[in-house]
């Protein structure tokens, strides 16, 4: 309280009214500690894009970008297994096949000796019966006897073993199939071995001293 020029104190009037009498506007009050309060800052607000929508962080780009990159590594990946599978599968098949061909064209020669054998009338009894189980067993496999007299030469499936000239063919021809070849589905296991006429006036075959001179 400051003092009068009598020497006393003069009584503090404090208009702790929250409403201004005069302007009828909200005082501001004083704080309690009698410490100057710092106006607060406004919190800012968010900007806002167009139509009040909110930009799309940083951080929401780059885990669209990991998440794109993660889902190309899983695509590549699974194409590669089945890639894997698929090769797999092929070799493994392969190998079937050429352990299959391989051990029928070890049985070659035993359907030549039960063929001979049926030609000449011995194919007969148990021995009959033990050749059409075998010759059954190895057509489930996939085995087939081709070449028949009057086919067509074709020098990738026969075997010519004699020539000769004919005017009875029209172009070179099996006119004898001096031993059957057999394939295992579009696998050639033996030619069929043959002999060839060519179109001409028969002629005995040439010998090697008449080439010669």
């Amino acid at each position: 309280m400051p003092p009068s020029d009598h020497g006393h104190e003069e009584p503090v009037i404090r208009d702790k009214r929250k409403i201004d009498p005069e302007t009828g506007q909200v005082r501001e009050q004083p704080p309690a500690d009698g410490q100057v309060r710092q106006p607060q800052q406004e919190a800012a607000a968010p900007a806002t894009g167009p139509a009040g929508e909110q930009p799309q962080e940083p951080q929401e780009d780059e885990l669209a970008a990991q998440l794109a990159e993660r889902t190309a590594d899983l695509q590549r990946l699974q194409a590669e297994y089945v890639n894997y599978r698929r090769r797999v599968e092929r070799d493994r098949v392969a190998v079937r096949e050429q352990a299959v061909a391989a051990t029928l064209t070890e049985l070659l020669p035993v359907l030549d000796d039960i063929g001979r054998a049926r030609e000449h009338g011995e194919l007969t009894g148990g021995f009959a019966k033990v050749a059409e189980s075998l010759e059954s067993v190895l057509t489930k496999l996939g085995l087939s006897s081709f070449g028949q007299k009057g086919d067509p030469f074709d020098p990738t499936i026969h075997e010519a073993l004699m020539h000769s000239y004919s005017s009875e063919v029209t172009e070179p021809t099996a006119v004898e199939v001096l031993q059957p070849g057999y394939r295992m589905g579009d696998r050639v296991l033996r030619p069929a071995r043959v002999a060839v006429a060519e179109p001409g006036e028969d002629a005995p075959a040439a010998s090697d001293d008449d080439q010669e001179n």
